[in-house]
């Protein structure tokens, strides 16, 4: 393929944005090359502009369940345009969408009751914490080694030695005050949580853990270790906050909440709410977000949250995530994941599948899926840098990072994932 107008975009976009870019996996750093520039997007492709096309598998990183530019969002859209851009006023949308949420999520998770709509994932996540904090009164959250959960200062931490240790910053321009009260421990390890209470058994305020962590690599925890987080913060009067940014919506209409059957205090919602507008959400136990300002004393403000246009997507997005929709996209994801990890065996390449619905991974084949980030082998990085270029050249976009998942689409037809095992049957490796 052709990339020269790529290249010549990217030479500019360096002497005004740092890196080219302004979301820092985007600069291709971790496969190598120059990052392509998107001029369109239709369905489940999208075009550069040297107008090569792709069977896009990033999804905007995930929110684009629907696809791009679905034209029931875009009508909606356009309609709510012709009223209003933003406000920064109660408006009657955000009421719609947030009774559509609540009425039908609170069918399956009852602790679920009340929601604020906010940007973004990293907002909705930083002000559940804050929430969590004030409602109990403590001081400490405890999150995991292979978690993300936005760039938030107090949780853009590493562990340090040890099961349960206060976290280190992984990011300079934090200070070690902030992550003071950041206790980071190991996915998939019980100990680590009860030596944290044992320390602490009075100051955790909560838990904060993606029930299908999707951030670095796709590190699906077995239900028992989820249902021992709840059993363990009801025993200790902490709260258990979901960040669902990545799997609300995604893996079902009820999120990984109602796909394990547990009942978090707080989740988190991410784009996906928003037919991929910048939106986020967090919601919960009414008697939390009693303490929400202006009727309690936890503060959380933003101009633009509950926009219009980011509510008029969002109702519109609700309305197409049917029984059937999801039904559909199982069927793909199962069809595309036993016929890859066939393709891996056939070739005798080292790679597996997992999934979950329409999220799926492909890693170093080890003795059983990794379940932690120091599970994950830092060596086939390398061989996916070479992998994520040969898909490139035939028209396959992935993350350009060994470490993300891809999502699969609604628009995506058996023939567009056969264009994708075509080119997984070239590849040589």
């Amino acid at each position: 393929m052709n990339f020269k107008n790529s290249k010549t975009m990217y030479e500019e976009a360096v002497k005004y944005l740092p890196a080219g870019v302004n979301s820092p996996v985007r600069a291709f750093r971790q496969v190598g090359g120059h990052p392509i520039f998107i001029k369109h997007a239709e369905g489940c492709y999208i075009y550069d502009v040297d107008n090569n096309s792709y069977l896009d598998f990033c999804n905007s990183w995930g929110p684009l369940i629907t696809g791009h530019r679905h034209p029931k969002i875009i009508s909606a859209i356009e309609k709510q345009i012709k009223h209003s851009l933003t406000l920064g006023i109660p408006n009657e949308l955000e009421v719609e969408l947030a009774k559509r949420v609540i009425d039908k999520i609170k069918q399956k998770i009852p602790t679920i009751q009340k929601i604020r709509f906010v940007n973004s994932g990293t907002e909705a996540v930083m002000s559940a914490i804050r929430l969590a904090r004030g409602f109990t009164n403590r001081n400490k959250v405890i999150k995991f080694e292979g978690c993300y959960h936005g760039h938030v200062d107090s949780l853009l931490v590493k562990a340090g030695s040890g099961l349960a240790t206060f976290g280190q910053p992984s990011s300079a321009g934090i200070p070690k005050s902030f992550s003071e009260h950041t206790i980071v421990v190991p996915l998939d390890n019980e100990e680590a949580i009860l030596e944290a209470y044992k320390k602490y058994p009075n100051d955790i305020a909560c838990i904060v853990v993606e029930p299908i962590p999707a951030n670095n690599g796709l590190l699906l925890q077995r239900k028992e270790f989820l249902e021992f987080l709840r059993k363990v913060t009801l025993e200790h009067q902490s709260l258990l906050i979901f960040d669902e940014v990545i799997s609300g919506f995604r893996v079902g209409y009820y999120g990984a909440a109602g796909y394990y059957n547990i009942y978090p205090d707080i989740v988190t919602y991410g784009k996906i709410i928003g037919g991929g507008l910048p939106v986020g959400a967090f919601a919960g136990r009414e008697e939390i977000f009693n303490m929400l300002s202006p009727d309690g004393p936890v503060y959380q403000a933003g101009t633009l949250s509950g926009n219009p246009i980011a509510m008029a997507a969002g109702i519109a997005q609700l309305d197409l995530l049917t029984d059937d929709l999801y039904k559909s996209l199982e069927e793909k994801g199962q069809y595309l994941e036993n016929e890859l990890n066939k393709i891996f065996q056939e070739k005798s390449m080292n790679f597996r599948v997992i999934r979950i619905a329409s999220i799926f991974w492909i890693y170093i084949d080890l003795d059983h899926p990794p379940r932690r980030a120091d599970e994950i082998s830092s060596e086939s990085m390398k061989i996916y840098a070479k992998f994520f270029h040969h898909c490139l050249n035939y028209g396959i976009y992935l993350a350009p990072s060994g470490y993300e998942v891809g999502f699969i689409s609604s628009p995506m037809e058996k023939n567009d994932l056969d264009k994708f095992l075509d080119a997984v049957r070239k590849f040589n490796g």
